[in-house]
């Protein structure tokens, strides 16, 4: 479906090498995200060349943004159709990913992606506010989302998962400067630091921000709170 040498010259542009089975592997994903997208929206994009360059490069940027450890753990928060998480692992199957997401038909689609990928992702059907809460809390070594919330919303959502030491990374549009600016009080009540904003440009022009926060402290136990307030009354 995707043209496999288009991808590797994309990937390639932010220095990360395919190799054949990992080029197989993207065809694959796109073939069955279009595919089962007749039946669940799971995306507004289904062109070959736009899977491509807005779905699978834009994932791959993250690994540009972040040094991720040998064998890390990484959680994708409200992942969706499995962005960033699923291309990430595509290109370092030594991770142990986490794909969270609040509604079930996606992680339907999401197990049996893993499946025919043969990744060994843990899919968890369950709020993010839920599993900061619970067994999930301060466990990650990176936590990620692509597209969900406002900054400061977002950092109540992932911070919680992350280990102190660990990283938060919101894959943003070019709003990701002035996001990371009107949340930092609240990633400091969180245990988070900014520690940088990556920038970049897609193909087409269209700039991405990914804002990296360090958690240098536990996140206190109030946190995060129940979803209604979260969104009502954004740190």
């Amino acid at each position: 479906m995707i043209d496999r040498e288009q991808m590797q010259m994309l990937a390639a542009g932010v220095g990360i090498d395919l190799d054949a089975g990992q080029l197989a592997a993207f065809d694959s994903y796109a073939q069955f995200l279009v595919e089962y997208n007749e039946k669940v929206n799971l995306t507004a994009i289904t062109d070959p060349t736009e899977i491509c360059e807005k779905h699978f490069l834009d994932s791959l940027l993250l690994l540009k943004a972040v040094d991720l450890p040998k064998g890390g753990s990484l959680v994708d928060v409200g992942t969706g159709a499995g962005f960033p998480a699923v291309p990430v692992k595509i290109v370092r199957p030594d991770l142990a990913v986490t794909l969270l997401d609040g509604l079930n038909k996606r992680i339907v689609f999401l197990e049996q992606l893993s499946a025919k990928l043969g990744q060994e992702n843990r899919t968890i059907h369950a709020r993010a506010e839920e599993a900061g809460r619970g067994e999930l809390r301060e466990v990650y070594d990176c936590a990620t989302a692509r597209a969900v919330a406002d900054l400061r919303v977002l950092s109540e959502y992932c911070l919680p998962l992350v280990k102190i030491g660990g990283v938060f990374a919101a894959l943003k549009g070019p709003t990701g400067k002035d996001e990371a600016r009107a949340a930092g009080k609240g990633i400091e009540l969180l245990g988070g630091r900014v520690e940088a904003i990556r920038e970049y440009s897609l193909p087409d022009g269209s700039r991405r921000e990914i804002v990296v926060v360090r958690k240098v402290k536990a996140t206190p136990a109030k946190y995060p709170r129940h979803g209604g307030k979260i969104q009502k009354q954004p740190l």
